[in-house]
């Protein structure tokens, strides 16, 4: 399986059900050539599209056949060890972000109505500061696995969107918001070393 189509199917079997606009972009290909990916993905019964959706999804042997692909990939097994220590880093800081999220949607025990301009800007300037401890993290991620590096980018543009005044990009769903990337990058983590996430316990 060439390089930019395994691209394609791991961007699918981390996000489970996607747009290929969505695919494309955590691929880090083109739109034709994602749609070009998984039509072939399709045709070798490895994915479905549901059409009332516009969602993309691995079929169970799609899944099957990933796990093994990843265990085959070169890269990725050349990678883990050398992702270890810096993974290490980012579960603490993971810790810190989903405590801060938390707080961006409840306020008080109550939906967060964000209109006290002064607790948003706090929590927005505190993402900030951790975009700014994750960045070398994931840049660590990027030396030791090249698929992952553009994780750091991404992350970048949604902190800046979110200063910007685009609110949905701090904890929005299926809109490409910080929370989405970072998911996308720990389940890449998560799948790329093998590891339990329930064991782990870090969700």
């Amino acid at each position: 399986m060439p390089d930019l189509t395994f691209h394609t199917f791991h961007a699918l079997r981390i996000k489970g059900f996607a747009t290929v606009d969505t695919v494309a972009e955590i691929a880090v290909v083109s739109v034709d050539e994602a749609h070009l990916h998984l039509s072939d993905l399709q045709q070798r019964g490895l994915a479905r599209f549901r059409e009332t959706s516009s969602l993309w999804q691995l079929t169970p042997s799609g899944r099957e056949h990933h796990a093994q692909q990843l265990l085959d990939d070169a890269a990725t097994a050349q990678a883990v060890e050398a992702l270890r220590r810096p993974y290490e880093q980012f579960v603490q800081i993971n810790h810190t972000f989903k405590v801060l999220c938390g707080d961006w949607q409840l306020r008080d025990g109550k939906p967060n109505d964000h209109t006290d301009t002064d607790y948003d800007g706090a929590a927005i300037a505190m993402l900030a500061t951790i975009n700014d401890q994750v960045t070398p993290v994931v840049e660590a991620f990027g030396d030791a696995l090249a698929r992952l590096l553009p994780y750091s980018s991404r992350l970048t543009r949604c902190c800046q969107r979110l200063q910007a005044g685009e609110a949905n990009m701090f904890t929005g769903v299926a809109c490409g918001s910080y929370h989405d990337v970072w998911m996308e990058l720990h389940e890449d983590l998560i799948l790329s070393q093998g590891i339990d996430r329930a064991a782990e316990g870090s969700f």
